[in-house]
């Protein structure tokens, strides 16, 4: 008699995702917003998204936008913030996540975005789990993307060199 297979009891457990079919190249835009605190310390304002991911606002880039454009749309659209500064281009980042049977290579361009008026009325779309700001180290330590926090890191370095 023939024993079973020690790891056949486990196979249930273990399913095998189907095969990439394509791949595809999508482009967002968002931005590192800040503002100055009551006490004159960077606050950095963060979205969290419905797997619970603390990021910046960001979205698609829509046909005839450029990407300065989408990252104002998007960050109005995600957080409720009426008026900002788009005072530059920090840089872009690159990632990779599956969906489906599609690998998306996801490239993002990243801008330096100062909050103005009343940037305490905060409203985050049904989607997000939440949304908030936070001191610029806890900002930090919140982010789960390597490249979003390179660039962060670049936000406030420019913050501080230009007085902002």
């Amino acid at each position: 008699m023939k024993s079973p297979q020690p790891f056949n009891k486990f196979k249930k457990y273990f399913k095998r995702k189907p095969a990439i079919q394509d791949i595809l190249r999508e482009t967002t835009a968002g931005g590192v917003v800040f503002r100055r605190g009551k006490k004159g310390e960077v606050e950095i304002l963060l979205a969290q998204d419905a797997k619970d991911r603390w990021t910046i606002p960001k979205g698609h880039i829509e046909p005839g936008e450029t990407p300065r454009q989408t990252a104002e749309r998007e960050i109005q659209e995600e957080t409720g913030l009426k008026e900002m500064d788009v005072l530059n281009h920090l840089g872009k980042t690159q990632f990779r996540y599956r969906r489906q049977n599609s690998l998306v290579l996801m490239t993002m361009h990243v801008f330096l975005v100062r909050a103005k008026g009343d940037s305490d009325k905060l409203i985050k779309e049904e989607w997000m789990n939440g949304i908030g700001w936070f001191p610029f180290a806890e900002a930090l330590d919140k982010i789960e993307y390597e490249g979003i926090e390179k660039l962060m890191l670049l936000a406030s370095k420019q913050i501080r060199q230009q007085k902002l």
